[in-house]
Formats: C-alpha cells, sequence, structure tokens
C-alpha cells in the first residue's frame, strides 16, 4: 500500500544547480543551436562557480560551450549577434549587478530588435545570472535588479522558486524566440527540491496558485516563496486562509490569476527580496488598486527591503531581509 507521501516512480531530488545543468543539457540535445558561454562556465574552468554547466563541454565540446574573459559586454555582445544569426545561445553573466556593465547590448540591442526589424529579426537569446541578499556577499554581489529590466519592452524575466520551475522555466526560455532574463538565487543553488520525468513544458508568464484560500492573498516569487510557504500553513492551522501566489515570471506577469484571487480574498500582500520602493510590487498593487478598488477590504500591502544597499555585515544585513514574523504581521494587519 501506498501513502500521498511517498515519492512517485518517476520523481527525483535534485538540487536547483542540477535542475539548471538537465534544463541546458537537454536543450543542447535537442536544438544544435543551443550555445553556453559566460566565465568559466567550460569544465576545464570547473564547469560554473555552483557547477551548473558541469560536463557540459565534454558531453557537447568546446565549441557549444565557451569559457569567456571577464567582460560582460563581450559575452552578452556575442551573445546577441549570434542569436540574430539563428543561434539560441545562452550567455552567463555570473552576478547580477554585473549586468550594469551590459546594459547597452541588453536595452538597446537584445530588447529593440525585434521592434527595429518590423518582426524581421528575433534574438533568441537566455541570459542567466545569480544574486540574492542574505549570504554576506556584499552591495555589488546581492541586488535583485528584476524592476530596472521588467521596465523595457521586449524582454522576458523569469524567477523561479522550486527545483522543478529551474528546469521548466529554463527550458521555456531558451526555446522563447525573445530575449529572456533568468534570475537564479545565489542561497537557493544548493537547495533540493523534486523534478518529475517527462513533465509538460511550463509556459512563460503562467502563475502557480500554491496554496488555495480565502481570506488573504499572499504574492511572492523567488527564494521568499519558502518562508511564504510556512507562514501561509502556519496561519492555515490558525483558521486564516492564506491563498498562496507564485508568480514565476515578472514579464509576463499573470495578471488574471492575480486579480481573480484578490476579487475572491478582498486583501493581498505581495513579498519581493528586491527594493520595494519603484520595485514589481508596485506596479502589482497598481494593478490590483485600478482594477479591483471597489472589491477591495483593505490597501494592498507590499513588503520588500528598505531602500539601501545590501549591507556586508551580517549583523546589518539580516534585519533588512524578509522574514515568517515580517510577512505574518503583514497578513494580520490586514484582517
Amino acid at each position: 500500500m501506498t501513502t500521498g507521501t511517498e515519492n512517485r516512480a518517476d520523481e527525483r531530488t535534485v538540487t536547483c544547480a542540477d535542475a539548471v545543468q538537465e534544463a541546458l543539457a537537454e536543450a543542447m540535445e535537442r536544438d544544435d543551436s543551443v550555445i553556453v558561454l559566460g566565465e568559466d562556465v567550460a569544465d576545464l574552468q570547473g564547469g560554473g562557480i555552483r557547477g551548473c554547466t558541469q560536463g557540459l563541454s565534454t558531453r557537447f565540446g568546446d565549441g557549444r560551450v565557451r569559457s569567456t574573459p571577464i567582460s560582460e559586454q563581450a559575452i552578452i555582445g556575442a551573445a546577441v549577434g549570434a542569436a540574430i544569426a539563428g543561434m539560441r545561445p545562452v550567455a552567463e553573466i555570473m552576478l547580477m549587478n554585473f549586468i550594469t556593465v551590459a546594459m547597452d547590448q541588453i536595452v538597446n540591442h537584445a530588447a529593440k530588435t525585434r521592434y527595429m526589424s518590423g518582426g524581421q529579426a528575433s534574438v533568441p537569446l537566455t541570459i542567466r545570472t545569480m544574486t540574492g541578499a542574505g549570504a554576506g556577499t556584499g552591495g555589488q554581489h546581492s541586488d535583485m535588479l528584476e524592476a530596472w529590466l521588467a521596465h523595457v519592452p521586449g524582454l522576458k524575466i523569469a524567477v523561479p522558486s522550486t527545483a522543478a520551475d529551474y528546469k521548466a522555466l529554463l527550458t521555456a526560455c531558451i526555446f522563447d524566440d525573445n530575449p529572456c532574463i533568468f534570475i537564479e538565487n545565489t542561497l537557493q543553488l544548493k537547495s533540493k527540491g523534486s523534478l518529475i520525468a517527462n513533465e509538460k513544458p511550463l509556459p512563460l508568464g503562467k502563475a502557480r496558485i500554491v496554496r488555495s484560500g480565502s481570506d488573504v492573498t499572499l504574492i511572492s516569487y523567488g527564494r521568499p516563496m519558502i518562508d511564504a510557504e510556512k507562514v501561509a500553513a502556519s496561519l492555515g492551522d490558525q483558521g486564516l486562509s492564506v491563498e498562496l501566489i507564485d508568480l514565476r515570471t515578472i514579464v509576463p506577469f499573470d495578471e488574471e490569476t492575480i486579480l481573480n484571487s484578490v476579487a475572491k480574498t478582498g486583501r493581498a500582500v505581495v513579498l519581493h527580496e528586491a527594493v520595494k520602493r519603484f520595485g514589481v510590487g508596485a506596479e502589482i498593487a497598481s494593478r490590483i488598486h485600478e482594477e479591483l478598488f471597489a472589491d477591495l477590504k483593505k490597501p494592498v500591502l507590499r513588503l520588500g527591503m528598505p531602500y539601501t544597499p545590501v549591507p556586508f555585515s551580517s549583523a546589518l544585513e539580516k534585519p533588512i531581509l524578509w522574514n515568517a514574523d515580517k510577512i505574518e504581521a503583514a497578513i494580520r494587519s490586514l484582517m
């Protein structure tokens, strides 16, 4: 006899880094036009600083998995050119803060080429990048900058929170004909989750309702989802019903799922790791207020980091991060 807590026969436990490696390997096996480039991605240089590209250059050759010099402009410039020429490059910018060096290539070339060519040229480029606060890596290695990129028409942005989504969303990005930014979390890459064999492809722009509820909607994405799930479960045990939504993609974002949920609950909290001011939460809150003002029982609340660089000192860094107590207090304030 089996129980609901036992693993399925086709289910495996892997790290998020393993999920990335599998997505890349399967994409390269499926399509010869998929190439990988970035600092230290080849096996001779260690297969990536988190092992996400380990084994790929040995399997597919140095021609398709290329370690590059430390030049973000060169990496993205080469990847944009390759994409326009018909390849599907996956370019790694090791840390998200360093995307700033390549913003000209991303904003003025990758994002605009399809529009400015009247649809005659596409840029099927995926940019993998890693970031996240909480590891004491300091202000130049920790920023979540998704709101900058979300402001640029022509880009798609994915932020996974589970191992399964790391694989599925990366695969969706690779085979999308638009430039996609795939944001990985520094602390989450070694965490583990389940993968199911031959799982259906995951479309970009479709949120996941992690937990159904009727009292309040909690919307999040990325690593904060870990605490969001714990809080939703704990409050559920106490009789407060939280509907938890994992956004998965920032652009496009699943407005329909969010609005349907908040129309039902009448209350919403938006949680993200990035600085709260001018963040993704502001756009989501604005859309909810514009569409559901008469249905809201309380104004939408946002949780994010204060308007400050991420400190290096753990004693200073920890207080500015979200945590379960802050999430619960925000939800309770709406009740």
